[in-house]
């Protein structure tokens, strides 16, 4: 008796590698607009750098940091594969990345407030 319920397989499906459930992996088009990206950020990153009034304003340091943040979602995101993995492994990576920052932001501000009170900064 045959299976009907048995899914149609091709017979150069059977040497493709593929498994059931397995991603397409990112194409060359998308790892170039990812780079351009990536590129594009940095540029402007070095930009910033240069203008005089904006190093002084404090928007420098929180723009640096999102930048910085962006392209590291960015990277791990497409070149570590981890948009394409399974949500286990995202949860996995993003969970304890959460608490680290939210443990580094609260240090910051706890050292920042002694370093204060203590005539280290001004």
């Amino acid at each position: 008796m045959a299976d009907h319920h048995a899914p149609a397989t091709h017979p150069a499906d059977a040497h493709a590698g593929h498994h059931p459930g397995e991603h397409a992996h990112p194409t060359w088009s998308t790892y170039w607009k990812v780079a351009t990206i990536l590129t594009v950020i940095t540029a402007v990153e070095v930009w910033i750098y240069y203008i005089p009034t904006f190093v002084a304003s404090r928007a420098f340091i929180p723009a640096l940091l999102i930048m910085s943040a962006a392209k590291f979602v960015i990277v791990v995101m497409f070149y570590m594969h981890l948009k394409y993995d399974h949500k286990l492994f995202r949860a996995l990576f993003t969970g304890p990345l959460i608490i680290a920052v939210a443990t580094i932001v609260g240090l910051l501000f706890l050292f920042g407030k002694a370093a204060i009170r203590m005539g280290l900064l001004q």
